[in-house]
């Protein structure tokens, strides 16, 4: 299959892809065989050239009047996503968050195998949480190698945050999934992808306040 380097792609465009994987895979489950960007567009709220236009950086075009193929477009989002390369991940902090997605089977759907977690809390470590065995952080790098482990979720408390991150640097962890509201620092050759839930919360609370 033909596709493009992702590095390509506008990040907006990149970050509205599995929306249309999600919808399409529905679509399959539900023995679609058709479906046009303007279908797409009416469940989605994105507007129906704009899908047309992302989906073409990936080389994918609709037929005149048919739409696209939905198998095939599914296949080529799932492959162009890297949802089939599976990553394994180790979870920094787990109390209720790093639990909670531990515990999150759809992760691995999408090539994250979670291997491991790390906590100082001696309630916790040695624990299993899901069938997943806790380690105390003293031991990160030992395991990150044995369990061949490239990707660290961190989801302990902010003040923590920097540390944890150099910490998972040191141990050779080149991809970091930041849970925390605190912007972190990293080296060159480490992807960092923060997820804060506070700073979605703010918008939402903004906007809420702003309609009233």
């Amino acid at each position: 299959m033909d596709l493009p380097n992702r590095e390509t792609i506008p990040e907006p465009a990149l970050r509205r892809l599995p929306w249309y994987l999600a919808y399409v895979s529905a679509l399959v489950r539900e023995g679609v065989e058709r479906v046009s960007s303007t279908h797409i567009a009416e469940h989605l709220n994105v507007d129906s050239s704009q899908i047309a236009k992302d989906l073409s950086y990936l080389n994918i075009k609709g037929k005149t009047r048919i739409g696209y193929d939905v198998r095939e477009l599914e296949d080529a989002l799932t492959h162009f996503l890297g949802f089939r390369k599976k990553h394994n991940a180790v979870v920094i902090g787990a109390g209720s968050l790093g639990a909670a997605l531990m515990r999150d089977v759809g992760l691995e759907r999408y090539g994250l195998n979670i291997t491991a977690g790390f906590d100082i809390d001696p309630r916790i470590v040695g624990a299993e949480i899901a069938g997943t065995p806790v380690y105390h952080i003293d031991e990160l790098q030992r395991v990150i190698h044995e369990m061949d482990a490239n990707v660290a979720i961190i989801t302990v408390p902010v003040e923590s945050a920097q540390h944890v991150a150099d910490l998972c640097m040191d141990a050779g962890l080149s991809g970091l999934w930041n849970f925390t509201p605190r912007r972190l620092r990293v080296r060159e050759g480490v992807v960092i992808q923060n997820t804060s839930i506070y700073a979605h919360l703010a918008v939402m609370y903004n906007r809420l306040d702003s309609m009233k």
